[in-house]
């Protein structure tokens, strides 16, 4: 068991990483992108939530108090988190194709995908990603885990907000449309 507690998570991230590094080749010419500081600090900001989440320890000692038990229960509860969280996103990272970015674009000849798991949410990718993390935190049970997540969901918080003005200005009343029929990151709540 203990080799699996090790390697599961670090495996399932690299494989993820591995997905989106051999699909980011595939994606249309940009016409428009956000400033590479915009970009620097959501790097930032997500390696200090990975590294709150993957430290051995960390110097604040109440982050490193526990709020969920240690048990098995725990570390698979948040491994089907993490694992069902790549899924969505590997499935929105997919359908959303060759429009598909890191930072925050308007491509050439950009469309509106409003289908598949654009359907449920607008920001499938994000929700993905956030229960990712929030699985990672369950497994690890401790304070910190919280504390990445938030720092997660403020940072793409943030670009979801960038993204939909962009998205807004380039399809009008299109956009609109859609964003007042589908949430942003879950479903009928946020």
């Amino acid at each position: 068991m203990v080799i699996i507690h090790t390697w599961l998570f670090p495996l399932m991230w690299l494989g993820y990483l591995a997905y989106w590094w051999a699909t980011s080749t595939d994606v249309r010419a940009t016409d428009q992108k956000e400033l590479a500081g915009s970009r620097i600090i959501r790097l930032a900001a997500i390696l200090g939530a990975i590294a709150l989440l993957w430290l051995p320890a960390v110097p604040i000692p109440i982050l490193r108090d526990r709020c969920l038990p240690p048990s098995d229960y725990w570390f698979w509860i948040g491994a089907g988190i993490t694992a069902t969280g790549f899924a969505f996103g590997i499935w929105a990272r997919h359908h959303l194709g060759s429009n598909w970015s890191q930072a925050v674009t308007i491509k050439q000849g950009h469309e509106l995908i409003t289908s598949g798991p654009y359907r449920f949410v607008r920001h499938p990718i994000y929700s993905g990603l956030l229960a990712a993390f929030l699985g990672c935190a369950v497994a690890r049970g401790e304070w910190r885990g919280l504390v990445a997540v938030g720092l997660v969901f403020a940072v793409l918080w943030r670009k979801l907000k960038l993204e939909e003005q962009w998205l807004a200005s380039h399809f009008g009343e299109q956009y609109e449309n859609y964003a007042g029929r589908v949430s942003a990151l879950l479903p009928h709540l946020l």
